[in-house]
């Protein structure tokens, strides 16, 4: 048996014999400036668990609809898969407060019951009080205008439901569901003066504690939307047979809702939550017009004037050439404290304008002993409208690329997929802001990339997990791709740990063989793509050539010595540079003449040595066209979006030495690189030619593949750059798949 106090700040009552109490809900309406005849409080484990009880129970009948604001918490777009709407409408912020000023007046004026007429259906509206991505607070003046009118700019942007049938959904009774846990941490939310159907928060993000412990509050209207549960649990039943189908549930509202054991000993806790807050942010004793200031009302106007410095301060911090340092996300500015609250949302730039990956600042920030919020906050909606990702990028960020919620993938081909995030609270002091600015200074305009990243590999091991296992990320080897015959299929290395052999020519056995015609002129793709098909394999010393996917194959020796026995040596150029070279017999040339259509053919090993045609070291080559690697950025090449998949556009590119830095074309910018511990030096891009429009699993052309490239890069054809070993290479080096990139 529950026995009310006489204070009505305690529940008292006995489970399992042991006599606990729990903090009674007048205490927790007075805090929103309700009561009980008001509002009905359920508690919740958190603010997620109060929006799947609305979405759960709400009753649509037959022609309501659910909407939601795009820039909405992640638990909101879970409410989809709940609701049984007739159909389902995303709406912009602009579609539920932006209305003139006489409309928004006279609906704020309502006061009073919104009775549901007995033969309309319900449609419900969902948005957040305050954007927890951004600090934008919502109008809340809208909530009656909703109640009232409904959407009078339209119902939104359909997501589900039968297209092109009518929307009878303006008949209906509107319902508001209020997402209040972003906005009751650090502002009033006046339940007198607005009146949502329904309130769901957590105590957490109010007190800092205790977590699991959140709150839905119904307003009468808002009860009587509520349909026939279709669960219950322990606790919210007078009985339920286990021989029938006959149950009853519990009288008193909020009783039929919370299921099982409810974490009692969390709640007690909440009375001395409201206590301590009261006690550490009192009640002013004066505004200055002779009356009080309550406590969240002097921490909404504390955290607020917090962000109006530093958003005022971070917009002053430039690069010497006088680009801005901070990129700012925000709707309305930090003027009005009743449009915006206490956060700041932004984007580090360098002094060429690019992104800064929100993985690194949170990496320094963390060696400061800062705290900082990353990624989109799961909040997508938000993150899609502030960094202007249209839905293309959308699908390259999270389905392409495989971005996932919470990860610190930050960059991808220069676009940021998250932003950084200050939030204050009412323990927040300036001296905090003023470190989190020094920060900023010292690191990204006094400091170089170079020194920034170094200092945060060296100090790795005081990262948290997440944030360590960034700061040992970076650009990799991913794949190795040898072409042992020149023009033909690639043998690919792949996989963490998979490694090959370097010469002083470059990856041992690639282009060391060529086919040439009977005039000895070698063969490429560009006059016959077949070429492509014929795939080479390596066993037990011996190189296999294989045509297609039929079981017919043809063998040479690996072992130049080998070859040389019985091989008599031929001539030939590359680049218009004499080559000599080894015969390797006719039942190879019988063979290739064969699956490739091409009387005459014969197939040249490489025998002597050759050196690169210019460049200030000479470099030794095989049968290569200018350089001893062709290196390709998996990056770049995801910039294209060609509708085929990723790895066969890779392919077209024949490159040796594929890596993903997570930027579109940043290694035209190199100037040297090692891999692993191998030392290269960047001989310059590649001038492409109409071989890449072969698609080396088919053979087909697709000449759009030029086109394409000449568009993103204003008229060139470059893509790729050659590297070479440096002089220094130790010959018998071997680069790994998994070796790490430094660039410069």
């Amino acid at each position: 048996m529950w026995i009310r106090c006489a204070t009505s700040e305690w529940r008292i009552g006995t489970i399992g014999g042991i006599f606990i109490c729990i903090v009674h809900f007048p205490r927790v309406l007075e805090f929103f400036n309700t009561n009980e005849q008001e509002y009905h409080v359920i508690f919740t484990a958190n603010a997620t668990a109060g929006l799947s009880l609305v979405a759960e129970n709400f009753d649509f009948g037959t022609s309501g609809n659910f909407h939601y604001c795009q820039e909405n918490h992640t638990s909101v777009l879970g409410m989809r898969e709940r609701v049984q709407a007739r159909a389902i409408y995303m709406l912009k912020e602009e579609q539920i407060s932006g209305r003139d000023a006489a409309s928004v007046a006279s609906v704020a004026s309502v006061n009073g019951s919104f009775k549901p007429a007995a033969t309309l259906d319900n449609s419900l509206v969902t948005f957040s009080a305050q954007c927890n991505f951004s600090g934008y607070k919502m109008p809340l003046e809208a909530i009656a205008g909703i109640q009232q009118h409904g959407l009078p700019h339209g119902p939104g942007s359909r997501i589900s439901g039968e297209a092109g049938m009518a929307d009878p959904s303006h008949d209906n009774n509107f319902y508001v569901c209020l997402d209040a846990a972003s906005f009751v941490a650090t502002n009033p939310l006046d339940l007198q003066r607005y009146q949502p159907d329904y309130v769901c928060f957590s105590f957490y993000k109010i007190f800092g504690y205790p977590t699991g412990v959140g709150a839905l509050l119904v307003s009468r209207r808002g009860a009587e939307a509520f349909g026939k549960r279709r669960f219950f649990g322990g606790g919210t039943i007078n009985y339920a047979y286990p021989h029938a189908m006959d149950h009853q549930l519990r009288e008193v509202f909020h009783q039929r809702y919370e299921d099982g054991t409810l974490p009692f000993l969390s709640i007690v806790g909440l009375l001395e939550g409201f206590r301590t807050l009261e006690r550490l942010v009192p009640r002013s004793t004066t505004d200055g017009g002779g009356g009080g200031v309550a406590t969240m009302e002097r921490i909404s106007r504390h955290v607020h004037g917090l962000a109006q410095y530093l958003e005022q301060q971070l917009r002053e911090l430039k690069h010497p050439n006088g680009q801005h340092l901070i990129e700012l996300y925000n709707r309305v500015g930090y003027e009005e404290r009743s449009r915006q609250g206490g956060i700041v949302a932004f984007n580090v730039r360098t002094d060429t304008g690019a992104f800064v990956g929100f993985g690194e600042i949170a990496c320094v920030a963390a060696l400061q002993g800062i705290l900082l919020r990353t990624g989109c906050f799961c909040n997508i909606g938000a993150c899609q409208r502030y960094l202007r990702l249209d839905d293309a990028l959308m699908d390259g960020i999270y389905k392409r690329a495989g971005r996932i919620c919470g990860d610190y993938f930050d960059l991808i081909d220069g676009q940021p997929t998250g932003a950084v995030r200050v939030s204050f609270g009412y323990m927040t002091r300036r001296e905090d802001v003023d470190k989190l600015l020094k920060m900023l200074r010292l690191s990204y305009l006094a400091t170089r990339p170079q020194q920034r990243l170094q200092l945060i590999e060296e100090q790795a091991d005081e990262l948290p997990k997440a944030l360590k296992e960034w700061a040992q990320r970076r650009p990799q080897l991913l794949q190795l791709a040898i072409y042992p015959v020149k023009s033909c299929a690639a043998l690919k290395i792949e996989g963490g740990g998979a490694n090959w052999p370097l010469t002083a020519q470059g990856l041992q056995y690639d282009r060391e063989w060529m086919i040439v015609d009977m005039n000895g002129m070698a063969i490429t793709q560009k006059r016959c793509t077949e070429l492509c098909l014929i795939k080479p394999h390596i066993r037990d010393d011996q190189l296999v050539l294989q045509y297609g996917d039929l079981s017919t194959t043809v063998t040479l020796p690996l072992s130049l010595a080998d070859q040389a026995e019985n091989s008599s040596r031929c001539r030939s150029k590359v680049c218009r540079q004499p080559v000599e070279g080894l015969d390797c017999g006719d039942e190879v040339a019988e063979w290739l003449s064969g699956y490739l259509g091409m009387d005459g053919l014969r197939l040249l090993r490489q025998s002597s040595r050759r050196s690169s045609p210019s460049g200030e070291q000479q470099q030794q080559l095989s049968l290569v066209n200018q350089a001893q690697f062709l290196l390709v950025n998996r990056s770049s090449v995801r910039s294209l979006q060609f509708e085929e998949s990723l790895d066969e556009t890779v392919d077209r590119f024949r490159a040796n030495i594929i890596i993903d830095t997570g930027t579109a074309f940043e290694e035209l910018s190199y100037k040297q690189l090692t891999i692993g511990q191998v030392q290269f030096q960047v001989e310059g891009p590649c001038q492409r030619c109409d071989m890449i429009c072969i698609n080396q699993r088919t053979g087909e052309r697709s000449p759009d593949t030029l086109t394409t490239i000449s568009r993103l890069q204003s008229g060139k054809m470059r893509f790729g750059i050659y590297i070479s070993r440096s002089s220094t290479a130790n010959s018998k080096e071997q680069l790994t798949c998994g070796d790490v990139v430094l660039a410069t």
